[in-house]
């Protein structure tokens, strides 16, 4: 049983721009590694400090930072004509992310082995609403007017974000990542019948063409995690996608879901994260109703949260729900 929680300490002002932290090696680096010291033993691997829109900036595309707001794209596509002329065709992935290699590079270094190192992209879906709302939205209306108007142009640029994610996922392995994860964050923004057509066919892709990628380059296969946030709907058609480990949102059902999964791949999560915020006797017993329920923990499970942590919450209770999940782990 592994325990693997994704946070970022907040000795650095995070927010106020995540993209220029990203491209410093060594702030990157340090952020990564600040969680491993500060729960020291208490988890058992680091992610690497990044963001799942390098690749839209691989492709062409600007990103800026709003001071509240986030990041966002200034010149998003709003129109088929701009895969032409607002996207390279073959971007320079090696050159345009150099920054995020050598940061997994000197992460790896720094971590000696402690615990493994993970890379990490946005899955194409998830990066595609992005480029075309231009940031996070409540109502999709760009992107859904893509497939619903132009689903071959949609398709079109799916299958180019696809392309860069495996490069870009085989030179993280090449720069030192141990195991990977695609992030589909907005999956669940899709119905059922649009997420096979508009998702699941290139995150296949990306678990089918990794490991000749990487065959390429000399390198030996790496585990994959796949998490399709609120597609609790393609469960089954996840565990058969290639993934070594299919992580989970709390919207699933721990028991349902090791019932689809049967054995398939190693499950990953699924507390939510807002559990954090209240008493340590309500994070004990949501823990030990957890892991019970992914079956006491044994095999094919790994501890993590449906979700990322927020800044406001308490460092500390982050450190009361690690203790109890090697604790209850261990009976």
């Amino acid at each position: 049983m592994w325990i693997m929680v994704s946070l970022a300490m907040q000795e650095y002002d995070t927010a106020v721009d995540s993209v220029g932290f990203c491209r410093d090696a060594e702030k990157a680096s340090e952020i990564t590694i600040q969680p491993i010291k500060h729960f020291d033993g208490l988890l058992d691997a680091a992610i690497i400090f990044s963001d799942i829109l390098v690749i839209p900036q691989a492709m062409g595309m600007e990103v800026k930072m709003e001071e509240k707001g986030g990041p966002y794209f200034p010149d998003p596509l709003r129109e088929p004509e701009d895969l032409d002329t607002k996207l390279v065709k073959n971007p320079n992935v090696a050159g345009e992310l150099d920054w995020m290699f050598k940061s997994l590079t000197l992460t790896r270094k720094k971590l000696n082995g402690q615990v493994p190192l993970l890379g990490f992209c946005g899955a194409p879906w998830t990066l595609m609403v992005y480029m075309i709302e231009g940031k996070g939205s409540r109502l999709y209306q760009f992107v859904k007017t893509w497939i619903y108007r132009y689903p071959e142009a949609s398709k079109q640029l799916l299958q180019r974000i696809t392309d860069v994610a495996v490069e870009f996922l085989a030179l993280q392995v090449q720069a030192g990542a141990q195991m990977l994860q695609v992030f589909d964050s907005w999956a669940g923004e899709l119905g059922p019948k649009e997420y096979k057509e508009f998702s699941l066919p290139y995150l296949r892709q990306i678990s089918q063409k990794l490991p000749g990628r990487l065959a390429e380059k000399g390198l030996e296969n790496v585990p994959i995690t796949v998490f399709a946030k609120g597609a609790w709907h393609a469960l089954d058609a996840l565990c058969d996608s290639g993934y070594n480990t299919v992580s989970l949102d709390w919207l699933h059902d721990p028991v349902e879901a090791r019932k689809v999964s049967d054995g398939r791949v190693t499950l990953q999560g699924n507390l939510d994260p807002g559990v954090i915020y209240g008493t340590k006797e309500t994070i004990t017993r949501k823990v030990e109703e957890m892991i019970q329920a992914f079956g006491g923990g044994k095999q094919h499970y790994i501890i993590n949260f449906g979700h990322g942590t927020h800044p406001g919450m308490d460092p500390e209770n982050v450190r009361w729900f690690l203790q109890e999940c090697h604790r209850l782990g261990k009976q």
